[in-house]
C-alpha cells in the first residue's frame, strides 16, 4: 500500500449475470456474452474518475470443469469487447476455490475487495459492489463498501428468495447500466 490517503472510489462488478449472461459453468469460450450496456456502463465508470474491477467467483476451475487459462481467456474477450466502446477495466481478481474450501476470497467473504482495496489504495466506504447474487451483497457489506443488486441474472430470483432477510443491498437496480446511473448521481 502506498503512503497516501485512502481516497480512490472503486465500482466492484461481479461477472457472470452482472457484466455478462449467466450460463452456468462455461466450458466454451463461445458461450461467453457481454450485455450490450456493458462497455458504455463501465466506460462512465471510468469517465467518472472510479476504478472499475472484476470480483468474480470461478469455482468451476477446483471442480476441476475449465481451467484458469480458461478464466483468463473469457476476461481477454471482456476486456476486447468492453474497449470497443472505449472502456476498460483496472482490475479483475477471481476466485478458482470450492465453496467447500472456506477460503477468505470467495464471495461473501471480503477477500477479493480487501486485496483490491490493498492494491490501488481504494476507500471501501465510498465504493459500490454490483452484482446479480446475495453473496455479492453480502461481500460488499463485509469489505464494507455500498451494494448494489441488478435484476439481470439471477438478481430477480434472489431478490425474491431474500425479500425478509435482514441484510439487503443499499439499492436495487435494473442491470448494470442502471446502477452506474444511481452511483454517478448518488
Amino acid at each position: 500500500m502506498s503512503s497516501g490517503s485512502l481516497t480512490r472510489r472503486a465500482v466492484f462488478l461481479d461477472r457472470d449475470g452482472t457484466v455478462s449472461e449467466e450460463v452456468g459453468y462455461m466450458n466454451a469460450l463461445s458461450m461467453y456474452r457481454v450485455f450490450p450496456w456493458t462497455g458504455p456502463a463501465i466506460r462512465r465508470i471510468n469517465a467518472g474518475g472510479l476504478f472499475a474491477i472484476l470480483a468474480t467467483n470461478q469455482s468451476g476451475v477446483e471442480r476441476g470443469y475449465f481451467t484458469e487459462e480458461s478464466v483468463r481467456q473469457v476476461h481477454r474477450k471482456l476486456a476486447g469487447e468492453i474497449d470497443a466502446s472505449g472502456a476498460h477495466l483496472d482490475a479483475v481478481y477471481f476466485c478458482p476455490h470450492h465453496p467447500d474450501r472456506c477460503c477468505g476470497c470467495r464471495k461473501p467473504e471480503p477477500g477479493m475487495l480487501l486485496r483490491a482495496r490493498n492494491e490501488w489504495d481504494l476507500d471501501l466506504e465510498t465504493s459500490y459492489m454490483v452484482g446479480d447474487r446475495y453473496t455479492d451483497v453480502l461481500a460488499g457489506k463485509a469489505a464494507g463498501t455500498r451494494t448494489i443488486l441488478v435484476m439481470t441474472g439471477d438478481g430477480a430470483a434472489e431478490r425474491e428468495r431474500h425479500r425478509g432477510a435482514a441484510l439487503q443491498p443499499d439499492h436495487f437496480a435494473g442491470n448494470l447500466a442502471d446502477a452506474v446511473d444511481y452511483i454517478l448521481n448518488a
